[in-house]
């Protein structure tokens, strides 16, 4: 189910709230104790409500031990978490003596990653209800709902056993859709409520924290939403010096949004137990109660076991039509990829013939796209739409299978043709080339009951900002939605990923035949490296011999020849050192063809000390140089003596393609973490501010999850033109004419992008003409 209008709105506001700590409220609910414990079971902090519970002022607890308040049994309890996973609950019955006399109580106790939390929740029971007992209640409730397999007949059954075991007024079973909105889809109430059954609610009256929590926590109780929280003493933990965290806590206080928003509802006490469906939260068990009760800590584990039958039992009551539906799914499915896996051409096989590809999820149209070929099926937009439609999704949708029941709300230009495509399942088949398959839905109109008005809860702010608050009024509001379509089911983007996975078989199927011509093209090429060895090896001597004689002759019968002579003669000389230039650049890259890697452990800071020592030495005369190591670089393997040469190059051209006063050079490296999450595309991206050279640059990583270090060498030279990224590294590629910048033969970045491959790495650069440039390099 689609989001009510002003979505943008709503998840603005819905930010701004999820900002809550709602984990670390600092308090708790006044209808028990809380002792926060260090690893020892020194008490660090307690509830401020100790006196009235176990007749001891905070005061008279902070410091001491657990065994101050509890007998030794008890704190072997207690110990026990510490062995457990954390939030793993220890429950046991407690008796402490008090200046009232003896008081019972149900201890639960928990581990964080800071503390030990025993909750202490007065009882009138001094034993633990025994299995049979618990069977007795619990038993003829899951005997009941175990006996329908279908699904809403089902979530009847749960609410009506759940009100039976707490006898709350209202008791809701609520399913989260895919955009975690919600409905209502079984109710059992008192008969004088107004019901809650089919109305939907947006997604803000149950923000993503408390969902998460849910996830965690299967039981959420609140008994009296009118009473004044208790505060820890002291507010933060000694030993950490942070807030206590209250995720796995019973009594952890309440937010005031949430309880506004159920007093608005005329709700005094809160049940809610989750149901977990594939470690997702799929719904949640809502039980409500129009003045405060009190459920005993037994009566609601018996709740929280029933949420996890029906939680395993969820996936065991998809209604007959649905299971039917997938079965025919199945069916379609193991025939067409049959088919598919078959054939030489899979285009052929996928629109040949062309209602199978729209059964195959059930969609009213399709395309498929192979770069500029598109074949369209069906009912789809035409051609130049569908086009523009890929173009959108090439920049916009990075993962290889997204789907959306509303395409006008993220691609306005769809609104034209909405009649058709309101609905997209768009497939990648590859991520090289232009290869996609989509699948079109058409628009359909629905109307969607809400419980009260979604946009109440949305409140405009006078400096323009949102926030949420929680709504007054729960009577039905409709509202008519457009620009959808159908949702597309989990089995069907199943179906598309099966679909992805036949056409990727075809092209494994090639594998030999491409590894027989890919040996061959490596045989090739080792001639080739060869013929290109042998041959400029040989050129090297008649060279030298025409720059010997040239030069004798300059020097010995310079007297006899004009001054045309001796120009042409200087000429020749110019040339020969410019041709044998040349021919050891492609005399370098011939050897590194035929290289075998000498990896070792390399301390690449050594390494880069020699290169730097190196080039000062080279440029004495020249002024000191500014050269940046922002931190210390990494041990890897590799040839140190080629990564010296990498080094080398680019650290020598950055201070050489470098017009300006006060020139500096940084060498650095982005780990594998920082590579991992960083959202750079095509040829990186950095962000450059107006500081000068000692402005803040943040690198960003174009390769996702980089498996290794990528090292960068940034500069503030020259710059390099958009338009010639890609072929500085060719082999005798010069952007400048040879008087300008010192010359050279133009190999040097075509030596370093061979280094670099024959160590499976990849090299690339960005840069800002003026600016300056980055190159990036990784070696694996």
């Amino acid at each position: 189910m689609s989001q009510p209008k002003n979505t943008t709105t709503q998840a603005t506001a819905l930010t701004n709230h999820d900002r809550k700590p709602i984990h670390i409220p600092g308090s708790i609910q006044p209808h028990g104790v809380l002792l926060a414990l260090s690893t020892q079971l020194e008490i660090l902090q307690v509830s401020n409500n100790t006196q009235a519970y176990v007749g001891k002022e905070p005061k008279d607890l902070l410091g001491k031990p657990l065994s101050y308040l509890l007998k030794a049994q008890q704190v072997e309890a207690v110990k026990q978490c510490l062995v457990k996973k954390i939030g793993s609950p220890n429950t046991f019955k407690v008796s402490i003596n008090t200046s009232d006399g003896v008081r019972d109580f149900d201890a639960i106790a928990h581990r964080t990653e800071e503390a030990v939390i025993l909750e202490l929740e007065p009882t009138d029971s001094k034993s633990e209800v025994s299995f049979l007992g618990f069977h007795a209640l619990a038993g003829e409730a899951i005997a009941k709902m175990q006996s329908t397999s279908n699904l809403i007949e089902f979530l009847h059954l749960v609410a009506e056993e759940v009100q039976k075991i707490i006898g709350f007024d209202r008791v809701m079973v609520y399913q989260f859709d895919e955009s975690e909105a919600g409905s209502v889809v079984a109710e059992v109430k008192r008969e004088d409520l107004s019901p809650y059954l089919g109305l939907h609610y947006p997604a803000t009256d149950i923000p993503a924290q408390a969902r998460e929590l849910y996830t965690r926590c299967f039981l959420r109780f609140l008994p009296d939403l009118t009473a004044e929280s208790v505060q820890l003493v002291p507010t933060q933990n000694p030993t950490t010096h942070q807030h206590l965290d209250l995720s796995y806590s019973v009594l952890r206080s309440f937010d005031w949004c949430c309880a506004e928003y159920h007093q608005n509802m005329g709700v005094k006490a809160l049940l809610v137990i989750s149901l977990i469906q594939e470690q997702k939260l799929w719904g949640l068990i809502s039980c409500h109660h129009q003045t405060p009760k009190y459920i005993s800590y037994e009566v609601r584990k018996m709740c929280e076991f029933l949420g996890q039958i029906v939680s395993s039992e969820l996936a065991h009551k998809i209604s007959s039509s649905e299971w039917d539906y997938k079965v025919k799914l199945k069916s379609l499915q193991s025939e067409f990829l049959e088919s598919i896996s078959q054939a030489d051409n899979f285009i052929d096989a996928l629109i040949k013939p062309e209602i199978r590809l729209l059964d195959f999820v059930s969609a009213s149209g399709a395309a498929v796209c192979l770069d500029n070929e598109i074949n369209l099926v069906g009912t789809t937009p035409n051609i130049d739409q569908v086009r523009g439609l890929i173009e959108w999704a090439d920049t916009q949708v990075s993962d290889n299978l997204f789907s959306t029941d509303s395409l006008p709300k993220l691609y306005p230009e769809a609104l034209i043709f909405k009649d058709t495509a309101s609905g997209l399942l768009l497939l990648r088949i590859s991520k090289v080339r232009r290869y996609y398959i989509l699948w079109f839905r058409p628009e359909v109109i629905q109307t969607v009951h809400w419980a009260g008005n979604p946009q109440e809860s949305i409140q405009a702010q006078t400096d323009g900002s949102y926030t949420l608050s929680p709504r007054k009024s729960f009577e039905q509001w409709q509202e008519t939605v457009r620009l959808t379509s159908l949702p597309w089911k989990g089995c069907e983007l199943e179906s598309a990923i099966a679909l992805s996975n036949a056409i990727v078989g075809i092209v494994l199927s090639k594998a030999d035949e491409l590894a027989k011509i890919n040996l061959e093209l490596e045989r090739s090429n080792q001639e080739l490296a060869s013929f290109a060895y042998a041959a400029s090896h040989d050129l090297k001597e008649p060279l030298r011999g025409i720059y010997n004689f040239s030069t004798v002759l300059l020097e010995d019968y310079a007297q006899v020849l004009d001054d045309d002579g001796i120009e042409c003669l200087q000429t020749v000389v110019s040339l020969s050192v410019r041709m044998e230039t040349l021919i050891n650049a492609l005399l370098r890259l011939s050897q590194l063809g035929q290289a075998h890697l000498r990896e070792q452990a390399t301390d690449l800071n050594e390494l880069l000390n020699q290169v730097i020592n190196v080039f000062h030495a080279s440029r004495q005369g020249c002024g000191l140089v500014d050269i940046r190591i922002p931190r210390p670089l990494p041990t890897i393997q590799c040839d140190r003596v080629l990564v010296n040469e990498v080094f080398s190059n680019l650290l020598g051209n950055a201070f050489k393609y470098n017009d300006k006063a006060e020139q500096w050079v940084e060498i650095g490296y982005l780990s594998q973490e920082e590579g991992a999450g960083s959202r750079g595309q095509g040829a990186g991206s950095r962000e450059q501010g107006a500081g000068g050279a000692g402005e803040a640059i943040i690198y960003q990583s174009p390769i996702p999850n980089a498996p290794c270090p990528i090292f960068y060498i940034r500069d503030n030279g020259i710059g390099i033109p958009q338009h010639h990224l890609e072929t500085i590294f060719r082999l005798f590629k010069r952007l400048h004419s040879q008087e300008k910048y010192g010359g050279g033969a133009g190999a040097g970045l075509a030596i370093v992008k061979k280094i670099v491959e024959l160590h499976n790495g990849q090299i690339w650069v960005e840069s800002t003409v003026g600016v300056g440039s980055i190159f990036y390099f990784t070696l694996e």
